[in-house]
């Protein structure tokens, strides 16, 4: 059975050759039989969303699952996503990018592997929309009150899915040509295939919620006072603003890229090729190529990984990713315990994809750059690595460790440092000391005014789950604003 649930991956061997999703779903008996297993919990720390040491284990969206997972292992499909889709607005979105916090507080997972969560809540939302459960919900009555939301990611989209569905009459203003914020662009079509946020899109907008794209607010005056006549605006730009490397000045040397730049063109140019493979992509052109050169990726998290294995689509001749902090153990330490978020080595799918294509893990611990080299035209041609060490929680450079390693090509994956400047600053929003939005203490709204900030730009960069979240949350808040009660 282990290896039923485990083996549900497309290998790299053939996955490197296209764009597509490469994850299997379940097999129907498994899946049921998994299902079963989430019914021998007695306490389900799964929906809990708890802060233990200071990460958060359990569903931010509070889901029911032993409730959906009861009525999955009694092939009430139906029924099943009927509770899913209570405390989830896009099961889509979190069942393909989500880390499964879930699962790490699965109570099996204490003795075993834990509850196939994360497949279920897919496989439920697939299948609400293949069998026509997931119907257009357009509200009978309208308040007549008027909300624009700025920005169309996560916790955009979940804002307007939310009001709207109250009665509120909501716009969403993008300043990209596609809906969906980082869903769209940040994240590769390999774990979330753009038919699935269009596919949301289409159905948002048959119940009424309007989306206007290629509308950069902050930059556009009259855009911005048109914005300022609606009853609530709420911000959701995300935390964009990427942090670069004090030793690699982009102005200064070429090829010096922010990650999601990278993705970004990657996925803008898939988007016009006939097929998903890499061969039609590679005819495109119009993007930042890493074929035939040597990467290096700065950063470890997601984004880096998601960098890793575009790169070794394009036709990398190698890729190597620098992370600041030492490997984690592969096993769960003492200090470590169960339920908490488990510290251990992942490898994901772009580190099997590198172990496959270059032999090796492509990640090497404890380093970063100390020194770019360029060559004669002012692009890059190598860096200067050295390993450190912490003291006092701030890193050291570990004299006499230093390497010089070629690069043509530098992402930089090192997270992001908030909200960008123009938007807030158009409408006199103030930010705090992380360059996110300052509302009210445990609070959505930005005190003495009808602006409201969610997401990313409210509590720094995070998940898609939080930001789902969030938008919920904030949603409820501006209802209460608008009405002066609210019911959702």
């Amino acid at each position: 059975m282990e290896n039923a649930i485990r083996n549900r991956t497309i290998s790299p061997q053939e996955r490197i050759l296209n764009f597509d999703e490469f994850h299997k779903p379940l097999e129907h008996d498994v899946r049921i039989e998994q299902a079963g297993r989430c019914m021998n919990c007695g306490v389900p720390f799964c929906q809990s969303a708890m802060n233990l040491s200071g990460m958060v284990t359990g569903c931010p969206l509070h889901n029911l699952i032993p409730e959906w997972n009861g009525e999955i292992s009694c092939e009430h499909d139906a029924h099943a996503f009927s509770r899913l889709q209570k405390t989830s607005n896009f099961p889509e979105f979190t069942g393909r990018v989500c880390p499964a916090l879930c699962e790490k507080a699965c109570m099996c997972g204490q003795s075993g592997d834990a509850v196939t969560i994360h497949d279920n809540e897919l496989y439920l939302v697939e299948q609400a929309f293949e069998k026509g459960y997931i119907k257009p919900r357009i509200p009978a009555i309208r308040s007549g009150k008027r909300v624009a939301v700025i920005g169309s990611g996560p916790a955009g989209l979940a804002v307007a899915d939310t009001l709207n569905h109250r009665g509120h009459v909501v716009d969403v203003y993008e300043r990209e040509d596609e809906v969906g914020g980082l869903l769209m662009y940040g994240i590769p079509n390999m774990k979330l295939d753009k038919s699935v946020i269009r596919r949301r899109r289409s159905l948002m907008e048959k119940e009424g919620v309007r989306f206007h794209t290629g509308c950069n607010v902050g930059m556009d005056r009259e855009l911005d006072e048109r914005l300022k006549e609606y009853d609530a605006l709420v911000f959701c730009c995300g935390a964009k603003q990427a942090r670069m490397l004090d030793t690699a000045d982009p102005a200064k040397v070429k090829n010096i890229i922010p990650a999601v730049e990278f993705l970004t063109q990657t996925t803008k140019a898939l988007m016009k090729a006939p097929d998903h493979t890499v061969a039609s992509f590679k005819e495109t052109g119009g993007y930042i190529n890493a074929a035939g050169k040597h990467v290096v990726i700065v950063g470890g998290g997601d984004t880096g990984n998601d960098c890793i294995a575009t790169a070794i689509r394009h036709g990398a001749k190698s890729v190597t990713a620098l992370e600041m902090m030492p490997k984690p153990p592969k096993e769960r330490l003492a200090s470590n315990p169960w339920p908490e978020w488990p510290k251990i080595e992942k490898v994901d799918y772009g580190h099997e994809e590198s172990i496959y294509v270059f032999g090796r893990d492509p990640r090497v611990y404890e380093t970063t750059i100390k020194r770019v080299i360029p060559d004669k035209k002012g692009a890059i041609k190598q860096i200067e690595t050295v390993q450190v060490s912490f003291a006092n929680g701030k890193p050291e450079y570990v004299e006499g460790t230093e390497k010089t390693i070629r690069c043509d090509l530098l992402l930089i994956a090192a997270g992001f440092t908030g909200c960008e400047s123009y938007t807030v600053d158009a409408f006199s929003i103030k930010c705090g000391p992380r360059n996110t939005v300052a509302t009210a203490p445990d609070s959505y709204r930005i005190p003495d005014t009808k602006y409201f900030a969610a997401g990313d730009m409210h509590r720094g960069q995070s998940l898609v789950v939080w930001a789902i979240a969030e938008g919920r949350a904030c949603a409820r808040e501006v209802d209460t604003y608008l009405m002066g009660y609210t019911n959702l």
